[in-house]
């Protein structure tokens, strides 16, 4: 089980923390373990606890009524806003409460729902990266623990391959070729999974390379595939004190090419990037391109 603080709830729930100190004196509903210091800990019933009482709260319910529910009629009113609500804060907050319980079928459900109503794409923007922008921090800090990570982004990680194998390339007069990689070490692949989906989209050739490429082979797919474009997504590797030479050398070897880049790790960094090398600050920066190329 996982421990968090009372800074995580308060990241994953929206409810400021001197809220939640205020409720656990009024109306006694948490009663956290602390530490030696004093300092709050919390476990993830108790997350579950206050993402059920956020949901409630953002769909009118008061808190004074919210106290007075058992577990079962909360667990209930929630899961009944969920399959009715178009909100996405409240699909966010279903998918959240899926990842805590390592619950595949409620994961199913909110994603299979949402797509149907909105498209896959659009579900993807408005659900699907928001939930996991929020809970990025606490996968980097340690407070959500490895087995609830990994449950959530294979299961997004497999949606994201039926969707792109869904996608039918017909070579077009202004069709270009994309080749998509992480650099070696980089295993972060939601993002270039879902470019791949996105070009695939277009009607644009792909040639994916996945995970952890070493440099060598991308220079080898790059000789036999000649690509117009060489799309990454730097989300971790190679760190701060790297990146700058890393970035010199796709532009280097692939002078013939124009060089993709975005990720935490290039973007809004100050980093030179040289002609042929292309920073791509937001999601939406690369989609416009993609559409326009």
């Amino acid at each position: 089980m996982s421990v968090y603080s009372i800074k995580d709830l308060e990241h994953l729930s929206g409810i400021k923390a001197h809220t939640l100190r205020i409720w656990e004196q009024r109306y006694n509903i948490l009663a956290p373990e602390r530490t030696e210091s004093n300092i709050r800990l919390y476990n993830d019933l108790d997350l579950k606890l206050i993402l059920n009482i956020s949901l409630l709260k953002d769909n009118g319910y008061k808190i004074s009524s919210i106290a007075k529910m058992s577990e079962d009629e909360m667990r209930r009113e929630v899961m009944s806003i969920t399959e009715k609500s178009t909100r996405y804060e409240d699909q966010i907050h279903a998918l959240t409460l899926a990842m805590i319980d390592l619950d595949e079928e409620r994961f199913e459900k909110v994603v299979s729902t949402n797509a149907l109503q909105m498209g896959f794409e659009r579900t993807m923007f408005n659900v699907i990266y928001p939930f996991l922008s929020k809970i990025g921090v606490l996968w980097q800090t340690g407070g959500i623990g490895p087995s609830q990570e990994h449950f959530i982004s294979n299961l997004i990680r497999q949606k994201l391959i039926v969707a792109i194998d869904g996608q039918v390339y017909e070579k077009q007069p202004n069709s270009k070729k994309y080749l998509l990689f992480l650099p070696e070490g980089e295993l972060h692949e939601l993002s270039l999974l879902f470019a791949c989906y996105i070009i695939k989209s277009r009607n644009h050739k792909t040639i994916y390379l996945g995970q952890s490429l070493p440099f060598e082979d991308l220079q080898e797919a790059y000789r036999i595939h000649r690509p117009d474009y060489i799309l990454s997504i730097i989300t971790s590797t190679p760190g701060q004190d790297a990146i700058q030479g890393y970035v010199n050398k796709l532009g280097t070897h692939f002078p013939e090419a124009l060089v993709l880049l975005s990720g935490a790790q290039v973007v809004a960094q100050g980093l030179d990037a040289p002609d042929n090398v292309l920073i791509m600050n937001k999601i939406q920066d690369w989609i416009r391109f993609v559409e326009g190329s």
